[in-house]
């Protein structure tokens, strides 16, 4: 594939790609998308986007320009305002305060809000770096600065309950270690529930620190792969929720128990309208993010002995409840790791295109 400049990349890419920016370190650029869109245009949804959203579409351009990142703060920031989303959920990583105080400004021009992707400190070693990444969020101005404390899908990463309680101790001294961080700058740390710990025990996380700036990510599919019951655990997170990570779920089954796929708000397995209501009851100041990673569906082997090794504390009830609501909630996923970069590229853009589009016309956010 021949190398091209980015502004004949951004143009042989299609619509969906023609507001990303082109900002630079020096941020001495005026960004494509500042010349094409007005500047008082508002979000057609209040809907923000997730930067693993985009994964593909990131990966096709590099290919096109090695030079040019789409995950760049101010290139993000920019593509989510030309897809019309009301929000950016990404990794802002270090900046100084000039630049954090000039993206703040042009999410606020935009009329976007901003939620942080941070790493947690992995001992004492790692502090400086975290405090550097939540100063930097606290001058952008975020609504939280989420975060995950184990490593992979607890069913996948783990071979023993034992191991997986090993690494549960590292993530709370993780978070014990980075509250009078948050607490000090006034950042509130969301931790996903990142089919890591069941709801019982992230409750007692919450409850163990004890601060108002340590709180939940609210991933609204993440549970029902460690069989918890899949609105319940939403509403036992509600309380505590500082962000959403708002997706539906395409459920099918397969030998060893169920396929989750993401699939475009309103196609899929779940009541997205139940959803959304119970977060908002409790946090009606909440926004969201879409979260709708474009890629094969994840297998959950729960009918495996593997995966009850590592997940003893659910019950053949909730085995049964969860098998119950795939049996009755299938819907059609997607396949795409066999087509080409460019193909799966439109079923992104297309699936993002869809969800955004849903949020605005029948859940009104």
């Amino acid at each position: 594939m021949n190398k091209i400049d980015r502004r004949s990349a951004i143009t042989q890419l299609g619509a969906l790609t023609a507001g990303v920016a082109l900002a630079d370190e020096t941020l001495a650029e005026e960004t494509w998308a500042d010349k094409t869109l007005a500047a008082d245009s508002k979000p057609t949804t209040g809907l923000g986007i997730v930067m693993y959203d985009c994964k593909l579409r990131r990966s096709l351009m590099k290919e096109q320009d090695g030079s040019f990142d789409l995950y760049h703060p101010f290139s993000f920031l920019s593509h989510c305002r030309s897809l019309g989303a009301g929000g950016a959920h990404l990794a802002l990583g270090v900046m100084s305060p000039v630049e954090a105080g000039r993206f703040r400004e042009q999410a606020e021009q935009y009329g976007m809000f901003v939620d942080a992707i941070v790493s947690p400190p992995g001992d004492e070693n790692d502090l400086q770096r975290f405090e550097a990444e939540i100063k930097t969020a606290s001058e952008v101005g975020v609504q939280s600065a989420r975060t995950v404390i184990i490593p992979g899908r607890r069913y996948e990463r783990f071979k023993t309950f034992e191991a997986f309680q090993e690494f549960e101790r590292r993530g709370r001294r993780m978070v014990e270690i980075a509250t009078p961080i948050v607490e000090r700058h006034r950042v509130r740390l969301a931790i996903e529930n990142h089919k890591d710990q069941r709801i019982e025990d992230r409750l007692r996380l919450y409850e163990h620190i004890d601060s108002e700036f340590v709180g939940a990510c609210v991933d609204t599919g993440n549970s029902f792969a460690l069989l918890d019951d899949l609105y319940g655990s939403i509403e036992a997170l509600a309380p505590y929720a500082f962000s959403v990570h708002f997706k539906d779920q395409a459920i099918t089954h397969y030998d060893d128990g169920f396929l989750l796929g993401d699939i475009p708000l309103g196609q899929g397995s779940f009541d997205l309208k139940r959803m959304a209501a119970i977060l908002k009851a409790k946090k009606p100041e909440l926004y969201f993010s879409l979260e709708v990673i474009t890629r094969d569906a994840l297998k959950v082997p729960c009918l495996t002995d593997q995966y009850w090794q590592s997940v003893p504390e659910a019950s053949g009830s909730d085995l049964a409840r969860t098998l119950r609501f795939a049996r009755d909630h299938q819907a059609g996923g997607q396949t795409i790791s066999s087509l080409p970069l460019p193909k799966q590229v439109e079923i992104e853009d297309t699936n993002i295109s869809a969800s955004l589009q849903y949020a605005a016309q029948e859940l009104g956010l």
